[in-house]
């Protein structure tokens, strides 16, 4: 008689300690179970408060260390990476209906150094936090069993490895200690210059024990789109076990909207063991549809389900992945003529036979502590990426692969992944143990994730080869035989339809000149750091591909206010040693007051200060992604496939380049790139045509001194749809200091899938009323905004309203802010603004306790003649506050539903 598979996951009765050295280890495996009241984590053991379980949380949950997300307090828990953790459980096995049977036990997450004992008998060594570990071995097992393991100190490890084998380069200061790149684990709890340096240790993902006569030990799915866009799927798989119980095998394919079978086969034994392919079907056109990314049509997911049925017809074991019809391919080829970077080849993804640009964000890990991690967290952050018009998420190298709810939902929500391989800002190790670790781990992680459409992209390290160019003294990089042999082909073998693989990040032109713009991807950071350029020279920088580049900005108020607890008075101000304690970027001091001086009255209060970094990012990533977006100019002159922010998100509270902070808080660059990725946009750039080369910022730069400065006007639009369409352009020009404006209208067309040069005109402006030596020009007092309407309905296709810079020069006016304020049901409410002057980026907030209220629209530019409505969730009757230019201190309005 044959046995189904059973299996469950072992998540009770876990217990941990930490380690005494002067107690023999097996001492420690035989000490009484469970101690509740100890006063130190040695005393004895503790029942875990969760699991997955990792040491600091349950430190934490016990009252035993402090919260490190808050104050000073990170110093005060860096012992624990210091000393060693043991955790054991308890687990039942029935020899009367398991016995003679196999038995697998999975560890699916280790964290990171850990020798595991099954019954007083070590059975793994783990030394690979990016690895599965399979333990088979059932003559073991008793009908009551016992786990044991012990986590040893990762940043111990990694220092006697660096005393074998050598100190390396590893990144600056802020990236950690250098002896990070000799074990294979999260690169960040090193400390990086946006997170803390906290060295974790636990068992962060689910143990799995499975007995069985028969199960699947791999389903494989290809599912192929021709250029014809025909679809083909082949089902593979391999077993474990007796295949002699085995009757034979079903395979099926659901449509998991309307939960129907398209089709299905029944396959002998001996078919599936002459073939590693169960079946091979291909597809009438109306039998299966495309799964697109986001913006191009519908993420339509099948099922393909996998049964062994036995002799007596049960079901022996079943397993299923859910899958997309979908090609995806990189595109590098020589483009018909050269732009401001040169000649060179384009860089950009095509998904079923359509090229895309792609506009995204660099995600990090969401926490320092994975198994806080929920999954309608992971949800949250991915639907907050896709609301904001992001088709694209890369996930970067010196974090995790996340796991596969993260990639689940991409899948739902159409962002395609860039998936980097996890090496980060290092020169690591290819000795024989070191890749052969690597091998596996990359083997393991391609084959559970390559079956998912949002797949875009494997690469193979994250700015190892920039930063040996970058530092000029470091000759050799061992690592070239991962990236270059060992990665490349572990995609090619585990991946079909082949999934594209590019080297590194970035990476492209000759002799690794990771900086060449016309090649590859770049990482633009000459404006943050490098050359620490005006935000305002980001349409004279870029590339091909931009996967790196932002600004900082502080979080809101209510995030500084979560760290600043029970903080003294005297810490409340910008340059506070607390401040500090939460913000990592190398230099911020001085780059900051750069940016900020370049652009912004200079300040003493803290909430202004908040507004004003947050709106300089705003005004810095938003012109970026308009610049390049702008070099989308169809085919043949694709001159930047697509540009990606640093970052997404924050592994804590924190002073960072984030879009949305810790808390999922959006700032106000998160909505600004939600406009500059819509379907439709209109921009607009404004030159001064009598510029000085050292005039800081060069764009907009109309205050002249001993003579008038003439501004130009460049207005271009972006169609991102794939058809053809008519709008009219709608110009208001108003004036800051008196009460002159102008409007005029421009019939324009937008071609598909491109940007559209639409004029170039001169700036009108007011009759220039005073000739002083250093007055400013009529028109630097004149905001341009810019409106794209259907031009049979009416209604509005894009907005943008352009300001003359830099800010510190402009003396706004109050601007007759009107807000009404409607509730439509549901928890929703509607929020009408008019103004009677123009307002730079006018922020809306709530006064009170309670939970974050959810806006569709923020941070807006608003015009005269112009009424935005905003739709807001979860209002609860709290009055309406708002900041904006001039007005930087949030101020109540009075009105709430």
């Amino acid at each position: 008689m044959s046995w189904s598979v059973r299996r469950s996951s072992l998540q009770s009765a876990w217990s941990w300690k930490q380690r005494d050295p002067a107690i023999d280890l097996l001492d420690e495996m035989q000490a009484p179970d469970v101690s509740t009241n100890d006063a130190k984590p040695t005393d004895g053991w503790r029942s875990s408060s969760r699991f997955p379980s990792e040491i600091h949380v349950e430190l934490l949950s016990c009252g035993l260390i402090p919260d490190p997300y808050i104050g000073f307090n990170e110093h005060a828990v860096q012992w624990i990476g210091d000393v060693e953790w043991l955790y054991k459980c308890t687990f039942p096995y029935d020899p009367a209906s398991d016995r003679g049977h196999n038995a697998i036990l999975e560890f699916q997450g280790l964290d990171t150094l850990c020798n595991v004992y099954l019954n007083g008998r070590q059975v793994v060594s783990a030394d690979n936090m990016f690895q599965t570990h399979v333990e088979l071995e059932p003559a073991s097992l008793d009908a009551m069993n016992t786990l044991f393991l012990h986590f040893k100190s990762a940043a111990r490890y990694a220092k006697e490895q660096e005393a074998k084998l050598g100190r390396v380069r590893a990144g600056s200061t802020n990236l950690g200690d250098p002896s990070r790149v000799y074990l294979r684990k999260a690169q960040y709890d090193w400390r990086w210059d946006w997170g803390p340096e906290l060295m974790t240790c636990g068992i962060y993902r689910p143990v799995i024990f499975t007995t069985y006569d028969i199960c699947i030990d791999d389903l494989t799915t290809s599912a192929f789109v021709d250029d014809g866009l025909r679809c083909s799927l082949k089902v593979g798989a391999s077993f474990k076990g007796n295949m002699n119980v085995i009757r034979d095998f079903v395979i099926i394919l659901k449509d998991l909207r309307e939960s129907t079978s398209i089709k299905s086969a029944n396959v002998s034994v001996r078919e599936a063991i002459s073939s590693v392919t169960l079946v091979h079907w291909t597809f009438e056109a109306d039998e299966v549809s495309l799964w697109w990314p986001t913006g191009f049509g519908e993420q339509q997911l099948y099922g393909v389900e996998l049964s062994i049925r036995g002799k007596d017809g049960r079901i022996l074991d079943q397993k299923s992945l859910r899958i997309g019809f979908r090609s995806v391919k990189l595109v590098q080829e020589a483009l018909e003529e050269p732009d401001q970077y040169g000649a060179g080849t384009t860089f950009l993804f095509e998904i079923n036979g359509v090229r895309m640009f792609m506009g995204g964000s660099n995600w990090i890990p969401a926490d320092n502590f994975l198994t806080t991690i929920a999954p309608e967290r992971y949800k949250a952050w991915l639907k907050l990426l896709k609301d904001g018009n992001q088709n694209m998420v890369r996930l970067w190298g010196g974090g995790i692969y996340e796991p596969d709810v993260f990639y689940d939902t991409c899948d739902e929500l159409g962002l395609l992944v860039w998936q980097d391989f996890q090496f980060a800002c290092g020169v690591y190790p290819a000795h024989e143990s070191f890749v052969t670790s690597v091998r596996k781990e990359a083997e393991q992680n391609v084959k559970r994730l390559r079956h998912h459409p949002a797949m875009a992209l494997f690469c193979g390290n994250n700015e190892d080869y920039q930063m040996v160019l970058q530092w000029g003294d470091v000759k050799d990089l061992p690592a070239i035989k991962i990236y270059e042999d060992v990665l490349p082909s572990v995609v090619e073998a585990w991946t079909d339809p082949l999934i594209p693989y590019h080297r590194g990040s970035p990476y492209g032109g000759k002799g690794w000149d990771t900086a060449d713009s016309t090649v590859g991807d770049v990482h633009c950071w000459n404006v943050w750091g490098g050359s620490e350029l005006p935000f305002q020279k980001y349409d004279s920088l870029g590339g091909r591909f931009v996967s790196e580049f932002g600004m900082p900005s502080m979080p809101c108020m209510k995030t500084v206010a979560y760290w600043m607890q029970d903080a003294d008075a005297k810490e409340w101000y910008a340059q506070s040693k607390l401040m500090a304690q939460h913000c990592r970027a190398g230099s911020f001091e001085r780059r900051f007051a750069i940016a900020m001086n370049d652009n912004f009255r200079i300040t003493e209060d803290l909430e202004t200060a908040i507004y004003n970094t947050q709106l300089m990012q705003s005004e810095a990533v938003g012109f970026a992604y308009q610049s390049w977006r702008r070099k989308w100019a169809g085919k043949g002159k694709q001159y930047t496939g697509g540009v990606l922010v640093w970052q997404s998100n924050d592994c804590w509270p924190v002073t960072s380049w984030a879009i949305a902070d810790y808390f999922l808080r959006p700032k106000p660059v998160y909505y600004t790139i939600a406009r500059r990725l819509a379907a439709f946009t209109v921009e607009i750039t404004r030159t001064v045509t009598k510029n000085r080369p050292n005039d800081r910022p060069r764009q907009f730069y109309e205050f002249g001194a001993f003579q008038s400065q003439e501004a130009n006007l460049e207005i271009w639009a972006v169609n991102g749809t794939l058809s053809s369409r008519s709008a009219i352009l709608e110009l208001h020009f108003v004036d800051l200091v008196s009460a002159w404006d102008r409007t005029e209208t421009h019939a324009v067309q937008l071609l598909p899938n491109q940007a559209s040069e639409l004029l170039s005109i001169p700036c009108p402006g007011p009759p220039q009323k005073d000739d002083t030596i250093f007055s400013s020009t009529a028109t630097s007092s004149v905001v341009v905004g810019a409106r794209l309407l259907d031009p049979e309905s009416g209604s509005l296709l894009a907005r943008f309203a352009d300001w003359p810079q830099p800010y510190r020069f402009v003396e706004p006016t109050d601007p007759s802010l009107e807000m009404s304020v409607d509730n439509v049901g549901d928890g929703r409410s509607t929020v009408s603004l008019k103004v009677g002057k123009p307002a730079k980026c006018v922020v809306l907030s709530v006064s009170g306790e309670g939970p974050d209220v959810k806006w569709n629209d923020n941070a807006l530019d608003l015009m005269p003649g112009d009424e935005q409505v905003v739709v807001a969730e979860g209002l609860q009757g709290r009055n309406i506050q708002v900041s904006y230019l001039g007005k930087e201190k949030a101020a109540e309005v009075g009105v709430g539903v």
